[in-house]
């Protein structure tokens, strides 16, 4: 499996790394056939850990596997890794760090049994950010329009999301964002890091 590489937009691939076309991905598929990829913002250890807690309480079994996050690509086939990571980092190196508030709570419910804490402050950022990142080599049409979110209970019994909805009603964080996450859904399921792109940083050509 290829590690995670810390990056700014004008680096280049570190030793190690899985170089371009069609490496092995370490899931036994050449990055030719098709590589499944996310995009997120990742928040701070504190935030995170103690959003990974509450999501534990309500008895979501996906707490420990899935960190507190906002997402700004959902999984997207992709056919071409190097057009990709050249894309995402494009995009980072035009981005300016931003501040964002979560507060409250919403549900999509009926449509997805899903509660999640809302974007307030960085809303427009990630909304402008999901725009250009869902085109070019991740252009594909979504189920539904896209929402900033942080998810806090999911899939789990009614009274379940009834209870994350009160108790985090009040729930309320800032912290500041200075890059984002490029992700590799493998075939055991897992998310993957493969790149964290820093903003504002002039891509290499």
């Amino acid at each position: 499996m290829s590690p995670v590489s810390k990056v700014t937009a004008k680096d280049t691939p570190r030793a190690g790394t899985a170089p371009s076309g069609a490496a092995p991905t370490g899931n036994g598929q050449s990055r030719s056939e098709g590589v499944s990829v996310g995009v997120i913002l990742r928040f701070p250890s504190q935030v995170a850990e103690e959003l990974q807690r509450w999501r534990a309480s309500f008895g979501d079994p996906m707490a420990g596997v899935i960190p507190a996050h906002i997402t700004l690509v959902t999984t997207t086939m992709t056919k071409d890794w190097e057009a990709t990571r050249h894309h995402v980092r494009e995009i980072a190196s035009r981005q300016e760090p931003f501040d964002v508030t979560i507060a409250g709570t919403g549900s999509f419910r009926p449509v997805s049994p899903v509660v999640f804490l809302n974007v307030e402050d960085g809303f427009g950022q990630c909304v402008s950010l999901h725009r250009q990142l869902q085109a070019g080599p991740l252009e594909r049409e979504l189920a539904f329009a896209y929402h900033p979110h942080v998810t806090v209970a999911h899939d789990v019994a009614p009274e379940s999301l009834d209870e994350a909805e009160t108790a985090l009603r009040d729930y309320s964080a800032t912290f500041p964002v200075a890059s984002m996450g490029l992700y590799e859904h493998d075939d055991n399921g897992i998310w993957q890091l493969r790149e964290e792109l820093d903003f504002g940083t002039e891509p290499d050509h």
